[in-house]
């Protein structure tokens, strides 16, 4: 039995990331059949999505989301809405604009994550349904995932 010595480095390192990423990708790609199929696919990478709300008059920001489409799923990872706005619909209308935006890319699913103090009630008024609950994270916070059938 050969018996070896490692150290342990804890910069940071992007090329070693890639090499870990293409490692890991290719471990889950021999392992599962479905990432497998996804394989050379227009699903096999993510695509960006974002839909923006600018006021008319001045070019200013109201409001946005910013995700992705992979693997017939939306991945909601920010939604912004300027606080005078709030409560008008804006959070609603972008979210209906994204989903809309990736049904039309073949997206059966959306999901999401949110904190306690945002938005979860938000969420499941639009139909997203939480899967998970994570107490403390951060200390003192509780995060949800949520995820909606689309279509």
């Amino acid at each position: 039995m050969v018996c070896r010595m490692f150290r342990l480095e804890t910069e940071v390192d992007k090329a070693r990331r890639d090499l870990l990423r293409t490692r890991l990708r290719d471990t889950n790609t021999a392992a599962s059949p479905v990432l497998r199929a996804l394989r050379g696919t227009p699903d096999e990478r993510d695509a960006p999505l974002h839909v923006w709300a600018v006021n008319d008059g001045d070019d200013d920001l109201a409001g946005g989301l910013v995700g992705h489409t992979w693997a017939t799923w939306l991945h909601v990872t920010y939604l912004w809405v300027d606080e005078r706005l709030r409560g008008r619909g804006l959070g609603a209308r972008l979210l209906a604009q994204a989903e809309h935006i990736a049904t039309s890319r073949g997206c059966r699913a959306a999901r999401l994550e949110t904190w306690d103090f945002q938005a979860p009630r938000f969420y499941e008024k639009q139909g997203y349904e939480v899967v998970s609950v994570i107490p403390d994270y951060p200390p003192g916070i509780t995060e949800y995932a949520l995820t909606k059938r689309l279509g």
